[in-house]
Parts: structure tokens; C-alpha cells; sequence
């Protein structure tokens, strides 16, 4: 479709976390370094927080390239609905770690043989749960305790949690103060400036094989960012529809309009991303809901940046 008339072998905005497109701001440069390095010297608990659609999935997903041409062994538990049980057996099989026994004590030991084999080899062995904002307590509990798999000087189990905000949420609470206590680094990923907004796309686009010529006016970028509040993900969808209707309307450029119709179509417009929310409270008084209300607004006002003067346009 509009790949060949744009001049593009790949399609640059697709939905697919693929590391290949990995733009590395200074945000994703300090957290794959902050990962890399904490695996590497071994530390334990690293933990990846950023909102949603700023790009997790795709960090990790480097990660994991990197990790293999390391030759560690890797573990990647996307689905954080789990109970205890179905956790460990996931993290057992994606190892490659056989137990014959259906006895919890026995497949623990035999991970610990496992992890010291590799250990003594000189390997690591990293466990990764992504939306890890979704484990359960006693899930969570059952992790902090593989941290006890160790030498008398190191860790045998690296262990990557990643999540949305709510993980760090979670990890403040008093029944999690041991894990939390555990936790070696941090990093955060954070919605993308205007300037990195316009160096993401045009990286996606080099990357698909773009020529140089222009495909997106600045003003469009301008839009874009806007419109996605500086979120990947949203920036993904409202490109890749852009350029169909770009392409459908043989226009050889998009045009902020474009991606301003975009918005509206995919009705981006009705709840953009990090909206506050008051959530009602039978009893609060009416002048703290006031008061609350006030700060909501005032909160998106400064999330959203300045308005240009005599600027009509709508700030999502």
C-alpha cells in the first residue's frame, strides 16, 4: 500500500515492539544501560518503570538481543496473570529447566543446580516480567524469594520487573517492603520531548529505507507530538493511519492537518493520556471536590506546555 509510494521497504510505524526501531533517546539510553550494566555486575533486582506505550516491550525486547549474543540464558514471562504455581512452571520451561516431580521444593532445587551450573560456566541467567505492575502479592513475594538462589558473594538469578507507574505503586507497600528493599536500580522511560519526537520519526523512517525527502512536514511532527502527549505507541497509530490516508488522498506529504484529522478519527481527542482523573468520593466535602477539580485542571494545563499565542487550536 503506501509503502511503495513513499518510497519505504517496512512499514516504520507498525504496532510490534521490534527492537530494530528502538530510538534511543536519553531516557532509553540510560535504562538500557542501567539494565545491561546491573546484569553484568550482577546486582540482583533491576526495575523498568514508564507509562504506558513509551516503549517497555521494545526496550526489553533489545534487551533480550543483547542478552542472547551475551550467551545468558533468559526467561520472559509476558503474561503477569499468573498464579505461584503457573509462574514458576512458565520460568522453568522458558529456561529449559526439566523437573520431573510436581513438588514446588523439588523444582526450586533443582533451578538452584541449574543456576549454579551456568554459574560456574561463567553464564548469566536473567528473568524478565514485563506489565509486572499486574503480578500479584504473593507472586511478587515468590520472586523476592528466588533472590535467595545466591553464592555467598553473588546473585545467581538476575530478575528485570517492568511496568507501568503502578508497579512502583505496588512496590511501596508495607507487605513488600522486603522486595522493595531488595531492588538494586531503577529506570524510567518518559514521554518523548517535541525534539525527540521529530528525531523518532524520522529514525523509523531512515530505518525503512526512507531517501531523505520529506514525508512529514515539521508542522505535522508539531501535531503529532500534540496530539500523542509525547507517547510512542500513539505517535505509531496516528503515523501509520496518516500515511494510509495520505496515500489513499495521493498526497505526497503529510500535513498537520492530516494528522490533526487523524486524531479526531481515531478519537484520540476524547481521553488523551495522562489526563487526570477526580475520582468521586461520597464523602468529600464539595468544596475539597472543588478544590481537586481545580488541581486537575491546572495539572494537564502544565502536562501540556504553554499555548502558542493566538493560537485556535485545540491542546489534547
Amino acid at each position: 500500500m503506501y509503502q511503495n509510494y513513499f518510497n519505504l521497504h517496512g512499514k516504520p510505524f507498525g504496532a510490534n515492539p521490534d527492537p530494530r526501531y528502538l530510538f534511543l533517546t536519553r531516557d532509553a539510553q540510560e535504562a538500557l544501560a542501567c539494565l545491561t550494566y546491573g546484569i553484568q555486575a550482577r546486582k540482583g533486582f533491576i526495575v523498568l518503570s514508564g507509562e504506558v506505550g513509551t516503549g517497555k516491550t521494545t526496550l526489553l525486547n533489545k534487551l533480550l538481543d543483547w542478552l542472547h549474543g551475551y550467551r545468558a540464558a533468559t526467561a520472559f514471562v509476558f503474561n503477569s496473570s499468573l498464579t505461584v504455581g503457573e509462574f514458576l512452571d512458565f520460568m522453568m520451561a522458558d529456561f529449559g529447566v526439566a523437573c520431573d516431580s510436581p513438588m514446588k521444593s523439588q523444582a526450586l532445587l533443582r533451578l538452584n543446580r541449574w543456576l549454579l551450573e551456568r554459574y560456574r560456566a561463567g553464564e548469566a541467567a536473567v528473568l524478565i516480567v514485563d506489565e509486572a505492575q499486574n503480578l500479584s502479592l504473593q507472586v511478587l513475594e515468590e520472586i523476592r524469594l528466588l533472590t535467595n538462589l545466591e553464592t555467598s558473594t553473588e546473585k545467581l538469578l538476575q530478575i528485570v520487573l517492568a511496568g507501568q507507574p503502578e508497579l512502583e505503586e505496588k512496590l511501596k507497600l508495607p507487605q513488600l517492603r522486603q522486595l522493595r528493599q531488595r531492588i538494586n536500580l531503577r529506570a524510567r522511560l518518559h514521554p518523548l520531548t517535541l525534539e525527540e519526537a521529530r528525531g523518532y520519526v524520522g529514525e523509523r523512517l531512515r530505518i525503512a529505507g526512507a531517501d531523505g525527502r520529506e514525508i512529514f512536514t515539521p508542522e505535522a511532527i508539531e501535531r503529532l507530538h500534540r496530539c500523542a502527549n509525547g507517547i510512542p505507541r500513539l505517535m505509531n497509530l496516528l503515523c501509520e493511519h496518516a500515511l494510509i490516508g495520505a496515500f489513499a488522498d495521493q498526497e505526497k506529504v503529510v500535513t498537520a492537518e492530516r494528522i490533526e484529522q487523524t486524531s479526531v478519527d481515531l478519537e484520540l481527542d476524547q481521553r488523551p493520556t495522562g489526563t487526570w482523573a477526580v475520582i468521586e468520593d461520597p464523602e468529600r466535602t464539595a468544596e475539597e471536590e472543588d478544590v481537586l477539580r481545580t488541581l486537575a485542571v491546572a495539572v494537564q494545563r502544565i502536562r501540556n506546555g504553554p499555548e502558542r499565542p493566538g493560537s485556535s487550536e485545540r491542546n489534547p
